[in-house]
Parts: C-alpha cells; structure tokens; sequence
C-alpha cells in the first residue's frame, strides 16, 4: 500500500499547486483492478486515508535507478454525514383499536371453526377406517375359520386312512409272525431229534472206549514190575560203581592233602630261618646306630666345652679391657680437677 502511495506521489507534478491526474500510460500493469467473481457478501469496510506528498529530498540516479525519500503530509479525515431527523409517529383512534380487535376476533373465529371442520372430517375418516379394519378383520377370521375347518376334515381322513393301513399292516406282520414261529418250532423239533441221536451213539463210542482203556491199564500194570527189576539191579551195580570212584577219590585227596601240608611245613620252616636272620641283621644295625650316635654325642660336647672355653677366655678379655678402660677414666678425672 505505501508503495501505491509513493509511486502515485512521484508521478504528480512536484509544483504542490497543481494537482495534475495521472496519464493512463503511466499506470502500471500491477496496478490494473483485478475483477473478481462475488461469491459471498462483504461487509462494508472504513475507507482508506490517502496520504498526500508534501516534499521531496535528496534525489540521486544510481546505477541501479533513482534513490529519493518522500515525506508524507497529513491524512484528510472526512466530516461523517448529519443524521436524518426521526419522523413524528401517527396517533391512532380507539375506534382504529376496536375494528382491528374486531378483525382479529373474526379471524380466531374462523380458524377455530376451519380447525374444527378439519378435526370433524378427521374423526369422519378414522371411523371409516376403524370400519373398514373391523370388516376385514371379520373376514380374515371367517376365512381362515373356514380353512381349518378344511384341513381338520382332511387331517382327520387321512389319520383314518393311516390308522386302516396300520390294521392291514399289523396282521400282516402277525401272520408272517406265526408261519415263522411255526417253521422255528417244527426245526427245532427236528434239531432235537438230532441231538438225541448223536447223544446216543457218543454215550455207545464213550463206552467202547472206556473198555479199551480199562484193558490197556491192565496191560500196562502188569509191565512195570519187570521195569522196576531191572531199574533196581542197575542201581545197585551204579552205586556199586559210585562208591568205589568215591573212595579211590578219597585216596587221592589224601595223598595231596599230605603233599600240601609238607609243602606249608617247609615253607613255614624257611620263612622262620629267614626272620632270625632278618633280626640279627636289625639288631647289628641298630648296635651300629646306636655307637654313631653315641660318638657324635661325644664330638658334640667336646666341641660345646671347647666353644664355652673360648667365650670364657673372651669374656675375661673384654672384662681386663673394661678395667683398665676404668681405670684411665679415674686417672683422667683425677688430673682435671688438678689442673683446674
């Protein structure tokens, strides 16, 4: 906006007397009123306050243009317009005030009695349709009477004819029934007669057999004595046999009993030999031990005398040494107080 202003300024005449308007050509095309389409309503809004140049300073060309400042007057404010004076109300009579009751009365009347009619011819059709609903409902109900009347007929005439096939059906079934009890009964008759018949001749067979039986026990009885006398003579000739090996085993084990214990003798005789020696041997070791140990306790006090002997003589040293030590003390501190 203040760009607007200065470049509308500039191209005034500078003169401050003469306010020449601007050439069409010298209108810029960024200045040109863009039209644009009303969509929605504006408010109306305060005009805008053009400032008016006053003076002009300090103008230089420079390569880029020309470099001015501008000092802006004061803006003109616009005197709002007088308001318009309030027209005088119109006094209205008590005779206007009756008539427009009047009016108004008339007009309630007639929209009670147009409510009324419409109310009236509201409950006229309700009625009606209330009517109609009863009848149709009467109807619905004669109807459908009658159509359970239909089917109960034919409900109970095919419940008959199922209860007649089931009679048909049932002695069928019992006839049926009785033929097969009767074939049942006669072959099992027949399986009877059967079984009889093997029963008897398995009780002649078993009888047979028993017989034969009973004859082969006989024969078998009288076998086994001859068995037995035979066995008996084996046995004795095998104990016979079992005692004699028994005996030579004996024997044998006598003989190496004796060897072994011969062998344990001598062995027990060596190994006696053999701990004597072993004893001598320790005993003479131990002799032996016990002279070293012996004679290094004698070197041993030796030396321990020897070793007193010289820390005696040493002792006796150092003692002469501390005496004549004593001794020139006292000498010396005889001759200080003298020579003091």
């Amino acid at each position: 906006m203040l760009i607007g202003l200065v470049r509308e300024s500039v191209m005034q005449c500078f003169c401050h007397t003469c306010r020449a308007p601007i050439p069409a050509a010298a209108v810029h095309r960024r200045n040109i009123p863009i039209t644009k389409v009303k969509t929605k309503p504006r408010t109306n809004q305060p005009k805008r306050v053009q400032f008016v140049t006053t003076e002009v300073r300090c103008q230089e060309k420079t390569r880029g243009g020309v470099r001015y400042e501008v000092i802006l007057g004061e803006p003109e404010v616009k005197a709002a317009p007088p308001k318009k004076p309030l027209s005088p109300k119109n006094s209205v009579s008590v005779q206007d005030i009756e008539e427009k009751l009047k009016a108004a009365e008339e007009r309630r009347q007639q929209l009670e009695s147009s409510k009324i009619a419409a109310l009236s011819a509201k409950m006229q059709k309700i009625e009606e349709a209330s009517r109609k609903k009863d009848e149709q409902t009467t109807q619905f109900i004669t109807a459908t009477r009658d159509a359970l009347e239909q089917k109960m007929g034919t409900v109970t005439e095919k419940r008959e004819a199922y209860i007649s096939d089931l009679k048909t059906k049932l002695k069928d079934h019992i006839e049926n029934v009785e033929k097969t009890r009767l074939s049942l009964e006669q072959q099992t008759d027949e399986v009877r007669t059967a079984i009889e018949e093997k029963l008897k001749t398995a009780t002649i067979q078993r009888d047979e057999n028993l017989k034969k039986m009973l004859e082969r026990l006989k024969e078998h009885n009288s076998r086994p004595f001859e068995k037995q006398k035979s066995v008996e003579s084996t046995i004795e000739s095998r104990k016979s046999e079992v005692i004699n090996l028994i005996e030579n085993k004996l024997c044998i084990a006598e003989q190496i009993r004796e060897k072994v214990i011969q062998k344990k003798v001598e062995l027990a005789k060596k190994h006696n030999e053999h701990l004597n020696e072993v004893k001598q041997t320790l005993g003479n070791r131990k002799s032996e031990q016990v002279n070293k140990i012996e004679n290094k306790l004698t070197a041993a006090e030796q030396k321990r005398e020897q070793e007193m002997q010289k820390k005696l003589e040493h002792i006796k040293k150092h003692e002469k040494h501390a005496e004549l030590v004593r001794q020139n003390k006292a000498v010396l501190a005889a001759k200080a107080p003298s020579s003091g």
